[in-house]
């Protein structure tokens, strides 16, 4: 059965316009169109653009519960002022020998100049960095790859009967060239995936998801707007300094809430700790002990991709005399304490170099299977897949995963589910990761994990906020430190401290 190439289905007028209005929030600014070719000395360049911090309103030293503001002027090679916005910074604001850090958020003013804010929270030394990430030129080029290159990571399925096999190409999106295709879409969900028909066997015979390798989809001048140490991942330079010493809390000044991360960041880290701003009262489970205290008796369902497969081993490598079974979904069985924790991989699209597919399940189908309950946790960190894919492709998959969790929370209200956020991560080593793992592509794919779940009984854990505010470098799969950090944020919703 075939379909149209990334062609995808009419949703029910309710789904159709929230998709629209998801689409609309991730809109980013618009660049003039590159030239042929690209005249480099015309795009953003961090070794002549600049941040300063600005001086304090009214005047005077700088304390605790202040703001401290900087302003970001993006500039050319030429050393001429950029005329719009639309690159991606990634400020913070840090010591590292107080262990402290707090990202910042930008305001774009559209015209080449950008403003980021940082309340003061420590006493001490503290240092402005901004990271030139992506040029909103290179952002130019990841937009048009997501519209005319989805199908740039290669998947394929082997087929077999007896001593017979095939291997064909899949994806959602697979292109029109006369083929025959075999449709695997989802008959519950609607969830899409196609293969090409093997010639000598049927539909099926199939056996196994592969990830082969991945298209080169740069061109040789595109490739000069990801540079390595150039104009892509760089750091920028202050104009002026880039220090500032806090003082001591003013005594008439009112200390920044502990409640307001929804009106900035939502925590923040002291002494390589992270302290959460949103009202969640962190603790630090440091031991066995405190951790199967906390879970003793509870089941733990990860669902999602290699991020929080991380979580899983967590536990796998905390939790001593544990049984260990991988077939057909990893767990791990804490008998003394009667604690289980499960991990499933979300279904396609996913970047595994095998997995058998009879493995493959659909997280909201495996949600509907759970009765739920006070001694249930729902661990969701679904994101890092889907970047490659027009942004309806996520947007329908966490349609479906909501749905499913409404009901989960209707049937069994007790049942506590948290939501891991994307990350940030380096990827200048490699122009194939550049344009499946960039920053930018992950930026979008968050903002509308954030938008569905908005309003919902969930608990989230701020996992872009952990990497960018933390001095380690950003990673997909965060260093022990962070993943610590992360553990006691889910842990601290698990076990809550009853004021």
């Amino acid at each position: 059965m075939k379909n149209d190439f990334c062609a995808f289905k009419p949703l029910p007028p309710a789904e159709a316009l929230e998709e629209q209005i998801l689409i609309k929030s991730t809109a980013w600014p618009e660049t003039p169109r590159l030239s042929s070719p690209i005249a480099l000395e015309e795009t953003s360049d961090p070794a002549h653009s600049t941040f300063t911090i600005l001086p304090r309103k009214g005047g005077g030293e700088w304390h605790v519960g202040d703001q401290l503001e900087v302003l970001i002027e993006m500039r050319d090679s030429r050393g001429h002022a950029k005329k719009y916005g639309g690159d991606l910074l990634v400020p913070r604001l840090h010591s590292r020998s107080l262990g402290a850090g707090v990202a910042g958020q930008v305001v774009d003013h559209l015209n080449g100049s950008y403003s980021v804010a940082f309340p003061l929270l420590w006493e001490g030394d503290a240092e402005v960095e901004v990271l030139l990430d992506h040029s909103s030129e290179a952002i130019s080029v990841q937009r048009k790859l997501n519209r005319e290159q989805p199908d740039r990571v290669i998947f394929k399925s082997k087929f077999q009967s007896g001593s017979v096999s095939e291997t064909t190409t899949c994806n959602i999106c697979l292109r029109q060239d006369g083929q025959p295709q075999c449709n695997y879409t989802d008959l519950r969900s609607g969830e899409p995936w196609f293969c090409y028909k093997p010639k000598n066997l049927s539909c099926d015979s199939r056996m196994t998801h592969m990830r082969t390798g991945y298209k080169q989809v740069l061109s040789d001048e595109e490739k000069k707007l990801f540079q390595s140490n150039v104009n892509f991942e760089v750091f920028m330079k202050a104009l002026g300094q880039a220090n500032v010493t806090v003082l001591p809390q003013r005594e008439e000044q009112t200390r920044t809430s502990e409640n307001t991360g929804k009106l900035g960041p939502s925590g923040y880290y002291y002494q390589g700790v992270w302290r959460s701003l949103d009202g969640t009262r962190v603790q630090q489970f440091d031991s066995y002990s405190a951790t199967s205290q906390c879970l003793k008796g509870k089941t733990l369902h990860v669902f999602g991709d290699s991020t929080v497969r991380q979580w899983f081993e967590y536990f796998e490598a905390l939790l001593p005399g544990y049984t260990k079974i991988d077939i057909p979904k990893p767990f791990v069985w804490d008998k003394a304490n009667e604690i289980l924790v499960m991990f499933r991989y979300h279904g396609n699209p996913f970047r595994i170099a095998f997995l058998r597919v009879d493995q493959q399940r659909y997280v909201a189908h495996e949600l509907d299977r759970l009765d739920g309950g006070p001694n249930t946790v729902v661990v969701l960190g679904i994101w890092a897949h889907f970047s490659t894919f027009p942004i309806e492709l996520y947007i329908r998959r966490l349609q479906n995963i909501r749905k499913a969790v409404v009901r989960l929370l209707d049937r069994a209200p007790s049942t506590l589910v948290v939501i891991r956020t994307g990350t940030l991560q380096s990827v200048t080593f490699s122009h194939r990761l550049v344009t499946t793992n960039g920053n930018w592509l992950s930026v979008q794919v968050d903002k509308v994990l954030r938008a569905i779940f908005k309003g919902l009984n969930v608990r989230w854990v701020e996992a872009w906020e952990m990497v960018q505010a933390h001095d380690l470098p950003y990673d997909l799969h965060p260093q022990r430190p962070i993943i610590k950090n992360m553990i006691n944020v889910l842990l601290s919703h698990i076990c809550p401290v009853r004021a």
